[in-house]
């Protein structure tokens, strides 16, 4: 595995990151922001598509082009920017097998841009991939990103910050306490 491939993974596994995958702090989108900023820039401009031909270096630019945006630029247009290239490796490397060459606590975040897209069919393949493969901690997360994209066609919460206009029903959903806010 790539040098700088191996670095995310140790970075994003280690018992520290994964204490805060789920509920980030300001000083770790900090941390991830100054260490991997160019690394996110050079992976979405295709420097790191050789990365693609191993299942570790695929799963290490996925997360880069996936999880780290969130991270780096929370509540910035700009975190959704490389969500389609994550979405394209990913699948590259689910065509390529690498599901089954990858642990279980390592396919989750391979399989992550699948709910992250704003595309029913996407949405589909996401609860699927992680039925396939007995991901039952991810399965519930996965069906309800699902039911929003069936109901609304896109999540409501990113519309403000995408700049786009809420239906007063996405506006409703999203005062209510059944709202999943990102």
């Amino acid at each position: 595995m790539n040098t700088g491939a191996a670095e995310i993974i140790e970075f994003w596994y280690s018992d520290r990151v994964k204490k805060q995958w789920f509920a980030s702090t300001p000083e770790l989108d900090k941390e991830i922001l100054d260490k991997y900023e160019s690394a996110w820039e050079k992976a979405l401009a295709g420097d790191f598509d050789n990365w693609c031909n191993e299942p570790d270096s695929c799963l290490a630019l996925v997360i880069i082009l996936d999880q780290f945006p969130l991270n780096m630029f929370r509540g910035q247009a700009k975190s959704f920017q490389s969500e389609g290239k994550s979405l394209q490796v990913a699948q590259q490397a689910v065509d390529n097998g690498f599901a089954q060459a990858l642990d279980k606590g390592k396919l989750s975040f391979l399989f992550m841009p699948f709910m992250h897209a704003e595309d029913l069919n996407r949405q589909q393949q996401s609860v699927a991939l992680f039925k396939k493969h007995a991901l039952e901690g991810n399965i519930r997360f996965a069906e309800h990103h699902r039911d929003i994209i069936a109901k609304y066609g896109r999540f409501p919460h990113r519309n403000r910050i995408l700049g786009r206009e809420s239906t007063q029903e996405e506006l409703n959903y999203l005062a209510s306490d059944k709202a999943f806010k990102g």
